[in-house]
């Protein structure tokens, strides 16, 4: 959930006590577990608010694709560069043919890099 590995949770155990000091410590976790328990029936409560809200829909809605820990960006732009566009598709090529045009794949030194004004 927060991707924190063994170690990490140790080294926070160890400066927490350092920090609260070991007669603190049982009472603000304490407290945590509280706030945790609070989060999760509020969770819950919105959660049965929505249902009653909505119905029967509430069963349909696919949750599954609002996980925002489904959206690599990686992923997103390889699919992107992957898929023919609209204009390719209907051109008859598709996408890596156009990428590994010789005029895009080659450089000629000799030749000078286009400038533009108004870009810079």
């Amino acid at each position: 959930m927060l991707d924190v590995n063994g170690w990490e949770f140790v080294a926070l155990i160890v400066v927490a006590v350092v920090i609260l000091g070991p007669e603190r410590l049982p009472e603000y976790a304490a407290k945590l577990g509280r706030l945790v328990r609070q989060a999760r029936a509020m969770a819950e409560g919105a959660k049965g608010q929505l249902r009653e809200q909505m119905g029967p829909e509430f069963d349909d809605i696919n949750w599954r694709q609002y996980d925002p820990r489904q959206y690599d960006p990686r992923r997103i732009v390889r699919e992107a560069l992957m898929d023919p566009g609209p204009a390719e598709e209907s051109a008859g090529t598709d996408a890596s043919s156009a990428i590994s045009s010789p005029a895009a794949s080659t450089y000629d030194p000799a030749v000078a890099t286009p400038y533009d004004d108004d870009a810079t």
